[in-house]
């Protein structure tokens, strides 16, 4: 008998038919969505499309009213533990101890993920290293910027060597210069194979050759790399595309061209 064909590799993270309400609003609504490695994807959409509460339900925080979620191959749902390790997560709101130093928040991060000794120290010496914190270790969290205080989170969230990055308006309140030094970060990651899915309502912070996927009220409206999302509505910016697609509706034409539906 020939040899089995080599099984396919599960995407970083597959969210299968997603829904969740708050009471009777629906706030996701049938979100289907596969992110692989080493590509950035730029959830964009308006506050209140719903992008906190997806990270929010693959975060385990709420649990999803139907579909599945699954990282790495692994159900979320029955594989909590092993799907949750594969995710490192900085979220909207900021989740540092302000008065402990760098260091002291990064420790204690490593030992939740039960990174002890050395190491523990390694891998803080060399994230600390490549955001260019490392004099900054011994200052307390309150003394930071905002955005040093967002790559330390960015740090944190690296920690444990995560394959699937999740990043939910992380440059919210920073300014323009600490805004693209963290996206530069991040971008930076998914070219040495890190599944990013970074969720943001500002335009500028996508990239030519970026994948994009528009979200508005709850539901997925299109699906593609940033030039050819712009090609596919006829738009002379992705910030003219954005706005046909959350706002005004575009032309049938355009319409099916997205595959976006009526």
């Amino acid at each position: 008998m020939g040899a089995h064909p080599p099984a396919s590799t599960p995407p970083a993270l597959s969210l299968e038919a997603l829904s969740f309400s708050y009471g009777d609003r629906f706030a996701l609504d049938g979100v289907c969505l596969d992110i692989e490695a080493g590509v950035f994807t730029a959830l964009l959409g308006p506050n209140g499309a719903g992008k906190t509460t997806l990270f929010s339900l693959i975060a385990r925080l709420f649990r999803p009213s139907a579909g599945r979620i699954r990282v790495g191959g692994h159900d979320l749902g029955s594989q909590p533990n092993r799907a949750l390790a594969r995710l490192g997560i900085v979220f909207q709101q900021p989740t540092l101890d302000l008065d402990l130093t760098v260091g002291q928040n990064l420790r204690y991060a490593a030992r939740l993920h039960g990174i002890a000794g050395g190491r523990a120290r390694a891998r803080i010496a060399a994230l600390l290293d490549r955001l260019e914190l490392g004099e900054r270790q011994r200052d307390k969290v309150r003394e930071l910027s905002g955005g040093l205080r967002r790559r330390v989170e960015l740090a944190r969230a690296l920690l444990h060597e995560p394959p699937v990055l999740l990043l939910d308006e992380a440059t919210v309140g920073l300014d323009v210069p600490s805004r693209t030094r963290i996206v530069d970060d991040v971008h930076a990651l998914a070219a040495r194979g890190v599944a990013v899915l970074w969720a943001t309502h500002l335009v500028d912070e996508v990239r030519a050759g970026d994948r994009v996927v528009v979200m508005h009220r709850g539901a997925i409206r299109a699906d593609a790399e940033c030039g050819a999302l712009m090609r596919q509505l006829n738009a002379p910016s992705l910030t003219e595309a954005f706005a046909a697609l959350i706002g005004a509706a575009p032309p049938a034409a355009a319409r099916a061209a997205a595959g976006v539906g009526p």
